[in-house]
């Protein structure tokens, strides 16, 4: 099982698949194998990304980071939380093409794609962010995954997403279904060839959650 990375120790990362968005960065040190004594927040920020060969205004490039990654960075930078971020066990492909097509069998299979670092438990927080690409107008199964794989009694769920097209699509019902007892908190959604230019707009929504002062 592994542990979330403290907010100090999310590595720097940072788009859209077909009507999505992902990313792949690797951790320079070994994550704590417990959450880190003297946290001053019950936050917990997990996220999925892929780089590789992403959507771009209607054409596509090759990232070393995926927008999710750069949104959630952007995140851990504003407020205390605990970072972790959720890998596949079976990485998804660098092509664009094949990825978009192996989310196709896992949403019409709606398969449950095994994760790499389970986390133990989710139990030492009282809010979590999910943030994810939106593939296919929700997010990719592997959340899912996640979301069935902890109780989320009585926490709160901040969903964020990056996209092309398809804004929050079916996200906040995704995890009205998922996160059995969680209050889902209204979601933001950021074009992922633009979430640098949208600080302003994530300080807005923290705000908004109570997250941020």
């Amino acid at each position: 099982m592994t542990a979330p990375l403290p907010r100090r120790t999310l590595l720097l990362g940072g788009l859209a698949l077909g009507a999505a968005n992902c990313t792949r960065p690797a951790p320079d040190d070994q994550p704590p194998s417990s959450p880190p004594a003297g946290r001053s927040g019950r936050v917990l920020l997990a996220y999925f990304s892929r780089a590789g060969e992403n959507y771009y205004y209607g054409d596509r490039r090759n990232l070393t980071v995926g927008n999710t990654e750069v949104l959630a960075t952007m995140i851990a930078e504003l407020i205390d939380c605990d970072t972790y971020r959720i890998e596949a066990a079976d990485p998804y492909p660098d092509s664009y093409d094949a990825t978009v097509q192996r989310n196709t069998t896992e949403q019409d299979a709606d398969a449950r794609p095994a994760i790499a670092n389970p986390l133990a438990s989710i139990t030492d927080y009282d809010h979590v962010l999910l943030g994810s690409p939106i593939w296919n107008q929700r997010p990719p199964m592997i959340m899912t995954t996640f979301a069935d794989a902890h109780d989320f009694t009585g926490l709160t769920v901040h969903p964020f997403v990056t996209y092309a097209v398809s804004g929050l699509g079916s996200t906040e019902d995704v995890y009205t279904t998922a996160c059995t007892g969680a209050q889902i908190s209204p979601g933001l959604a950021v074009q992922g060839e633009e979430v640098p230019q949208h600080r302003g707009d994530v300080e807005t929504w923290l705000r908004e959650r109570r997250l941020l002062n």
